[in-house]
């Protein structure tokens, strides 16, 4: 019996980044040491503290029961603090926060509130793909703007592009600190973007997931800190990075109170809430790491950025070092741009025994780049770079157009 899946199964594309994953584990069966550079997944442990409070939990036969889909209230009111203490920002708790399960499946779910057939939606290209593929899942249709120039004209280029459709998008997604291409804006961006939000009624939903994770003094703004950005949008943290608690699947989504209620609504359908030692666990991490944590992690991560970009960049590569994110995102060497970022991730992966991902994975904007995570000790990091020189010098572009095909089928 041949099952037929929905249409809206169809839309989908094969998901690159696990073709991506089932080349790394078949490599990996074959006896290759892969130093796993592809995807965004934290090395570290949560704080310890953290990681004991949930375990005291566990013990409780109450923490096995069913829990909120919205999240317990001590856990939205130790958020609400959160927003205080960091960002000098009030939100009610019961009416301007939830929590999700991740900010994945909080934006996928929120596509799936807002949006449907005939509604359209405008996102920055390249993008991190649920951004793209939540809002075609629920049936909308998605414009991009290229986000490779300065934020004064991609504003300028997103406005424009927002003119000259109709019917108007409804929504759009914003992602800064950005993933993939580590692009960071200003205060005076998040201003100006409201602005026009508020004249067109356009909702704005801005992932937040990095944060925390920056450097050289680098200060990320947060959406809400803009006067009435509540009365557009609404923004989504994770514990992931900044605590690293990616595995513990946790996150919020904070602001706009009609949108947190909608967001509610179709989550009561779906889930029965958080495990409660995971939420009891955030709430120390929270309550007690607020600072302290994220800043220790971001001081990881931008010494493994020197190391990785200051070691290609000697390699030949032309790299320029993020601000933020646990990312680089690096141009393919002059030498081997007419390969493609497929072709030259299949042959780092093959003949380098490292992976990272190919750009065009998060839309065309980012073909000829690849997505390199930090997320290996910078002992690894220095093997990684040692040996992509090494393969490069004993490779030729013809020698990969011949070797690979340019997917991963």
């Amino acid at each position: 019996m041949k099952i037929q899946v929905s249409n809206r199964l169809e839309r989908l594309p094969p998901y690159l980044f696990g073709k991506l994953n089932s080349l790394k584990a078949q490599l990996r069966r074959d006896g290759q040491d892969i130093i796993d550079l592809g995807m965004g997944n934290p090395d570290k442990a949560a704080p310890e503290e953290v990681t004991e409070k949930a375990r005291e939990v566990l013990t409780d036969p109450k923490a096995h029961r069913y829990s909120s889909s919205k999240g317990i209230p001590q856990l939205l009111n130790e958020a609400s603090k959160f927003y205080e203490k960091k960002y000098g920002i009030y939100l009610k708790p019961e009416e301007e926060i939830i929590a999700t399960i991740g900010s994945k499946e909080g934006i996928s779910h929120l596509s799936l509130a807002l949006l449907g057939p005939g509604d359209s939606v405008l996102v920055p290209s390249p993008s991190f793909p649920i951004h793209i593929w939540s809002a075609i899942i629920a049936g909308a249709n998605v414009i991009t703007v290229p986000l490779d120039v300065d934020q004064d004209t991609f504003l300028s280029n997103l406005f424009s592009t927002y003119e000259m459709l109709w019917p108007k998008p409804k929504l759009m997604f914003l992602n800064f600190p950005h993933n993939p291409t580590t692009t960071v804006v200003d205060k005076k961006f998040f201003e100006e973007i409201i602005r026009f939000a508020i004249k067109n009624e356009v909702i704005l939903v801005n992932d937040f997931a990095y944060a925390d994770i920056t450097f050289d003094g680098h200060k990320s703004t947060s959406f809400l800190e803009i006067p009435d950005a509540k009365k557009v949008g609404v923004e989504f943290i994770s514990m992931s990075k900044s605590f690293s608690m990616a595995g513990w699947r946790i996150g919020f989504c904070l602001g706009n109170p009609d949108i947190i209620k909608a967001l509610e609504k179709i989550k009561g359908y779906y889930d029965y809430g958080i495990f409660t030692a995971v939420q009891v666990g955030a709430i120390i991490a929270l309550r007690e790491h607020w600072d302290e944590t994220p800043a220790h992690f971001a001081s990881i991560y931008e010494s493994r950025r020197n190391v990785l970009v200051e070691g290609l960049n000697k390699a030949g590569w032309d790299i320029v070092k993020p601000k933020s994110t646990m990312f680089t995102w690096a141009p393919v060497p002059e030498k081997y741009k007419d390969v493609g970022s497929i072709r030259f991730s299949q042959f780092l992966m093959h003949e380098a025994e490292v992976c990272v991902s190919p750009g065009i994975g998060f839309g065309k904007e980012g073909e000829n780049f690849l997505r390199i995570a930090m997320v290996e000790n910078e002992e690894r990091i220095q093997q990684a770079v040692r040996q992509i020189k090494r393969a490069m010098q004993n490779t030729t572009p013809d020698d990969i157009m011949t070797r690979y095909s340019g997917s991963l089928d």
